[in-house]
């Protein structure tokens, strides 16, 4: 909310613009498991990025919220805890297991083939996600957060190119850009339903239910490795055609930014960069 969080290899840097319209920098040293071995192992990397998203992302959010509400009104404690577990519950249930249970009611009803069942899972979930992400950005609080998450983008693709990052200059940089998570949502959906076709047919729904839940980390380890392999090759043309799908679901997560929503981004970017880059990091 009003606020841009980067993260480099050693620091991250949030940016937040408060009501009176000041920015606050808010920086962070990476420890624990950013500085373990376990960030360069591929597949097990993808884990560290989703706990990075649930983890830190949670945390920075958490932070921005109160900062546009204030003191009287923060979120903190077990009221927050109880949230962010109702809400990963919740997200779980509606997106896994909810398409598990009613693709296996119609193999049920009409006699359908698990391959069958399977595909009818996978575009359920697919409705889902997409409608789901389309109707949060119709509201006019999360339509705010989208600009600032389409300033984010633009930010990193004008450093990437080398400009000057002021407001006007990085405007004029594209909303999409190839490491987004929105992506990496939808490369999950799709692989969720080559991985549960592969599996075939199982004895009964609590099993099915069960390997939903289970296979979760393998499809965060293979989706990410994907979307790595996709995003550094995009100079060849049939891997921008498989770039082609994240890339378009992206526009419905980003809003074109004013240059104020851009000037939080880039001083996030800023502090995070030059804490990266200060001297006494190097090495």
């Amino acid at each position: 909310m009003e606020g841009v969080l980067m993260r480099g290899s050693k620091y991250l840097a949030a940016a937040f613009r408060d009501p009176a319209g000041e920015i606050h920098i808010e920086t962070e040293k990476l420890k624990g498991l950013y500085t373990s071995k376990l960030v360069k192992w591929p597949f097990f990397r993808g884990l560290v990025i989703m706990w990075d998203a649930i983890g830190l992302g949670t945390k920075y959010l958490t932070k921005s919220a109160n900062y546009q509400t204030g003191e009287d009104e923060k979120i903190e404690g077990p009221a927050l805890f109880g949230t962010l577990l109702f809400s990963f519950v919740l997200a779980i249930a509606l997106f896994f297991l909810a398409p598990a249970g009613v693709a296996a009611l119609f193999q049920k009803w009409f006699s359908i083939t698990p391959f069958t069942t399977n595909m009818i899972e996978g575009l359920i979930r697919l409705v889902l996600v997409i409608g789901y992400i389309w109707a949060v950005g119709k509201m006019p609080d999360i339509r705010r957060v989208f600009s600032y998450h389409g300033a984010e983008h633009k930010t990193i693709n004008a450093f990437e190119a080398g400009a000057e990052l002021t407001p006007e200059n990085v405007s004029k940089f594209s909303l999409q850009h190839p490491r987004c998570g929105t992506g990496f949502i939808l490369i999950l959906v799709i692989f969720s339903v080559i991985l549960f076709t592969l599996i075939g047919p199982l004895p009964n729904i609590a099993i099915r239910l069960a390997s939903r839940v289970v296979l979760l980390p393998v499809l965060i380890m293979v989706a990410y490795e994907y979307m790595r392999f996709v995003a550094n090759n995009l100079d060849i043309r049939i891997i921008r055609w498989l770039a082609f799908p994240g890339m378009a679901m992206q526009k419905l997560t980003t809003n074109e930014p004013d240059l104020k929503v851009l000037e939080v981004a880039i001083t996030a970017f800023k502090a995070m960069y030059d804490l990266e880059n200060a001297k006494e990091n190097e090495g």
